[in-house]
């Protein structure tokens, strides 16, 4: 569809601020602060969705003082207007708004072991607060426990405590479910607010949208009518600087049981009841505990070897910092999924994702099957190019959807077209790194965007054979800058399927 199609932007519907809460922000110093939820709230600042009251305070091991951290981040968020790489690149930094985020910033040193860190915060804490666990994952559960031990997470007087906190959630099942037991020991499932980024991504939360609210969509969207579905997310970048906790974690921990279902969850789920963030979470629940446990045999694991990435020599991993020589750590993984429910029998679901890959690439592919009679199906031309739907997420977002029309000419001959939207054609896009929505919706109780328990502990199930049997496993080498290794082609061959080339529609 070209940009002289699109129709006048609609009117923006009115957002009211968030209450006034205090943001306690535990790992002050890190880079997720500095890169992400900074460049989040300075956006939110700039969309007037934060009340006057609102404070922020910073907590981290390092000496610092209110005005070095207020300096810190002011040149910071100054060096996103010339790093065209960083999420966040605005042309220039508004001092208004940003201004009204450093003027609310205040730094208190602490030991996130020690218990006279959370006494002395508690003396400055009143009313409604967030905690935001910014922070490696072996603290989350250590943090959670101080500030119950120290009556942090006490709702009184109608005030809220909510606990954002970050994946890695768990390593397993059997540490998520360690840790979500620590959690529910200080406090109740409606204070914890496990947070996915790739849920704060308009073209995500768009599925529900795409899904159920189009006549012409909902009724094929099952495997009467759908062949097969894939999942993508592909990135160009290698592990660069973060070896070290890459080496322990790889590519099925890092990205599968949280980035990736929660993509499933969006496409695959039934529609709920109502759009009540409970509902919403009940249909995510009830679709991970219905996929099967991933033998296997349905599953491939691939590392990057040295290549070519957009015209340059890239290093394969085990030459990466931080990397053992001999690693089998995998950056790729390839996965088949059962989903046991009627609107799904028989229809696989292929899952991939991996570093340094021919491309950048977020999307989802619906693979229809092709119509089961056709006048166009004769002996010279047996097969009908089935139509195919890809809701592109990343970088580009959007949505296509290949199908066959009559080429021009004398004679019926079929030919194949795409017909493309692009959200930025149709409605103003604001900058956004995607923790915007995530953080406006922590701060007014809004918990639909953000996992539960049981959906955490029903996706690592899933893929607890997997981790069970790679433990000892080699990984299959592949370029930098290809597709991927051989044996996810061949994961699809076995079933007469391909992967769609990265980048291609």
């Amino acid at each position: 569809m070209d940009k002289t199609d699109a129709r006048p932007t609609p009117p923006s519907v009115q957002v009211d601020p968030a209450p006034p809460c205090t943001l306690v922000i535990f790992g002050a110093s890190g880079d997720l602060t500095k890169r992400l939820l900074m460049p989040a709230l300075y956006n939110l600042s700039g969309g007037k969705l934060l009340a006057d009251g609102f404070k922020i305070i910073g907590v981290d091991h390092n000496d610092n003082t209110d005005d070095g951290w207020r300096d810190d981040l002011t040149k910071t968020m100054q060096s996103f207007t010339t790093d065209h790489t960083s999420e966040f690149h605005p042309t220039h930094i508004d001092e208004t708004v940003w201004g009204f985020v450093r003027d609310r910033l205040t730094f208190r040193k602490g030991d996130f072991s020690e218990p006279a860190t959370f006494r002395d915060l508690a003396g400055a804490l009143s009313g409604d607060v967030v905690f935001y666990l910014a922070v490696s994952a072996r603290f989350f559960g250590p943090i959670v426990e101080q500030l119950g031990g120290a009556g942090l997470l006490k709702e009184e007087s109608g005030a809220f405590r909510r606990v954002v906190i970050e994946k890695p959630f768990g390593s397993d099942l059997a540490s998520a479910k360690a840790l979500n037991a620590k959690l529910l020991a200080q406090g109740n499932e409606g204070q914890f607010f496990r947070i996915d980024h790739f849920l704060g991504k308009e073209t995500v939360q768009s599925i529900l949208a795409i899904r159920f609210a189009n006549g012409m969509l909902e009724p094929v969207w099952r495997c009467k009518h759908v062949d097969h579905i894939e999942i993508t997310a592909a990135e160009t970048i290698g592990v660069e600087a973060r070896g070290a906790f890459y080496e322990p974690t790889g590519a099925l921990r890092d990205m599968v049981p949280n980035h990736l279902f929660q993509l499933l969850c969006m496409v695959a789920m039934e529609a709920p009841d109502t759009l009540d963030a409970e509902a919403i979470r009940d249909a995510k629940a009830r679709l991970v505990e219905a996929v099967r446990p991933v033998p296997p045999a349905d599953a491939v694991r691939g590392q990057y070897a040295a290549g070519i990435e957009h015209g340059k020599p890239v290093v394969g991993y085990r030459d990466e910092p931080n990397v053992a020589k001999d690693s089998q750590t995998e950056t790729y993984v390839a996965l088949k999924l059962t989903i046991d429910t009627p609107r799904w029998d028989g229809v696989p679901f292929y899952l991939r994702t991996g570093k340094c890959m021919t491309d950048r690439v977020t999307e989802i592919a619906v693979h229809f099957k092709p119509p089961a009679r056709s006048p166009f199906r004769t002996a010279q031309e047996p097969e009908i190019e089935p139509d195919i739907l890809r809701l592109r997420i990343d970088p580009e977002q959007g949505m296509s959807v290949a199908i066959n029309v009559k080429r021009p000419g004398p004679q019926m001959h079929l030919g194949r077209v795409t017909a493309t939207f692009d959200y930025g054609d149709f409605f103003r896009e604001t900058q956004s790194v995607g923790y915007e929505t995530l953080l406006y919706d922590c701060m007014i109780g809004d918990a639909t965007l953000f996992q539960r328990a049981d959906s955490i502990e029903g996706a690592w199930a899933a893929v607890e054979p997997l981790l069970r049997a790679w433990r000892d496993a080699p990984v299959e080498m592949y370029a930098a800058g290809s597709d991927g290794p051989s044996g996810a082609d061949a994961l699809l061959a076995r079933d007469g399927r391909a992967w769609l080339p990265l980048g291609e529609g």
